[in-house]
């Protein structure tokens, strides 16, 4: 480990295949192929920032020319290959930063040099990072010498960007996806590095940090440096702190603003929102934060803290759940699509926290629920999301469907005493529905309904179809204006992937077809056959 530096991710950078973390099987199959003599002309190793590339690069640089063998690999003490490949300064090991030299004159230059064998060591290796950089004839020039180099000489790329990469490169390479470092194991490893730098951290903060690295050991180290470096001397450094540090905030108020939008109390969502604004957190970390945790309630059941990269903490992931059980997880997946929409328009709009103020305003009305207290059961509120007409994003964004609601909102044709003093449709059955589309006229609902929909699920207020291509746009808006107009009731109208009925059309089509055999099968029909064999049976028509 390089002692002298005072940068954390430097001072704690691996140095063998034993101080690496999180991964264990790429370093595992490097240290057998090298055992066995069968390394590869070229490796090529990929993943995220900061999960160690380039630290893996230099340790396997360090295994095929380390004095000791690989069996006795340094770790403590260097021998004189090992200490100048981790000084960088190797005469047989070249490092090139791709990014600074791209062209082909450049990957020349490095085939001429490989001319030569190595000087004082077994391997002469050229790491190159950031391989994607390099143009297309460059990686030409290098395609022979890739897959028939010298047995001395070895290639190790190193790269963010794999799909860049021509594929007749990869090929010629062994590929390693090093993974994002997980969670536990990253806080542990954080936590021990406190401990050896005497630094005063929270599990709560070092979970923050944890949190906000993504799986990144480069990262958490530096954010690490940075929090010890904000606090005085002896002072713990304490969730508070670090949310101020790093620009992050408290998620129990997120999740507090979740159960105000649903309870639609605009007021105190504002308020908080405000608050949260005021801490220093940029809008769109906070319309980011606000999309992971949909993402938490729509799969709370399916996770554990830890799944959630320690974001939660205990009570925080308790009340998730508990409010959970009470929202229709199709309200969850419309806020999703809503959020990720705000998400690509907030760049327009010159200030953006007036415009995260809007959306959050704007997910009260989508919701359209009025709940008046904390004591919400699961009923009471399926029966308040029934304002919501249809949540289909299939044909439809999200702003369709809220512009469906307003527009019926806007168009309805009676008031409520006009209403009731008239007789409502009831309809209990989709052949109900059809029979009130053809007594009110609805010629093209009922033609639609008859010839395009495919019935999965009926009840009151409810249908459920599947997705049909040959359907008017405007068919789900119009049915369910209708259906208002009718019944005075919301109802939903829903897209599933499920394959549903057949037409109404096409059973029809199908009982004449099958009343059709059945005549042909008749005596009578048998013996005009016989008389006249060029007949044929165009109709049948029941005898009054």
């Amino acid at each position: 480990m390089n002692k002298n530096s005072k940068v954390l991710a430097l001072k704690y950078r691996p140095q063998n295949f034993s101080d690496l973390i999180g991964q264990d099987v790429i370093a595992e199959t490097i240290k057998n192929s090298i055992k066995e003599g069968k390394t590869p002309n070229a490796y090529l190793f990929t993943g995220i920032r900061g999960v160690g590339k380039t630290t893996i690069a230099r340790i396997v640089a360090k295994s095929l020319n380390c004095l000791n063998g690989i069996d006795n690999l340094c770790s403590t003490s260097f021998c004189e290959n090992c200490s100048s490949i981790a000084n960088s300064n190797h005469i047989d090991v070249l490092e090139m930063d791709a990014a600074s030299k791209t062209g082909v004159d450049d990957v020349r230059d490095l085939i001429e040099f490989s001319r030569y064998g190595p000087t004082s060591s077994k391997y002469k290796i050229f790491i190159i990072d950031e391989v994607h950089m390099l143009s297309k004839q460059a990686f030409n020039a290098l395609l022979k010498t890739l897959e028939e180099p010298p047995h001395y000489l070895k290639f190790i790329f190193a790269t963010t960007e794999i799909k860049k990469i021509p594929i007749t490169v990869i090929s010629r390479c062994q590929r390693f996806d090093l993974m994002r470092v997980k969670s536990s194991e990253l806080f542990r490893f954080i936590k021990n590095i406190c401990l050896k730098e005497n630094g005063k951290v929270s599990d709560d903060a070092l979970k923050l940090i944890v949190k906000i690295s993504e799986g990144s050991v480069r990262d958490s180290l530096s954010l690490l440096d940075r929090g010890l470096l904000s606090v005085e001397n002896g002072k713990e450094l304490n969730l508070d702190k670090a949310q101020e540090i790093f620009g992050y905030f408290d998620k129990s108020q997120l999740i507090d603003i979740f159960e105000l939008i649903l309870k639609g109390q605009e007021k105190k969502v504002i308020e908080i929102y405000r608050k949260i604004y005021d801490q220093g957190v940029e809008p769109k970390v906070f319309i980011n934060d606000f999309l992971e945790l949909i993402y938490y309630f729509k799969n709370i059941e399916s996770l554990t803290i830890e799944s959630t990269n320690f974001s939660l903490n205990d009570e925080e992931f308790s009340k998730i759940k508990t409010i959970s059980e009470n929202v229709d997880k199709q309200i969850l997946i419309l806020f999703w699509q809503f959020t990720i929409k705000t998400l690509s328009e907030i760049d327009i709009v010159s200030n953006q926290n007036l415009s995260v103020e809007m959306f959050l305003i704007r997910l009260m009305y989508l919701n359209s629920t009025n709940i008046e207290n904390d004591n919400f059961n699961n009923d009471n509120f399926r029966k308040s999301t029934k304002k919501v007409d249809f949540e289909s994003e299939i044909k439809k964004d999200a702003i369709d469907q809220i512009k469906n609601v307003i527009q019926e909102k806007k168009t309805k044709p009676q008031t409520h005493n006009e209403i009731k003093s008239k007789d409502r449709i009831m309809i209990s059955s989709f052949e109900d529905l059809i029979g009130a589309c053809e007594q009110n006229k609805e010629i093209k609902l009922k033609y639609e309904l008859e010839k395009n929909v495919n019935l999965v699920y009926f009840e009151k207020n409810r249908v459920e179809i599947s997705f049909n291509e040959n359907l008017d746009k405007n068919f789900v808006k119009d049915l369910s204006l209708k259906l208002y107009e009718w019944t005075n009731e919301r109802w939903i109208i829903t897209f599933s992937k499920i394959k549903g009925d057949i037409s109404v059309r096409e059973k029809k089509e199908k009982k004449r077809l099958e009343l059709f055999e059945k005549i042909k099968d008749t005596e009578i029909f048998k013996r005009v056959k016989e008389k006249f064999p060029d007949a044929n049976l165009v109709d049948v028509k029941k005898k009054d």
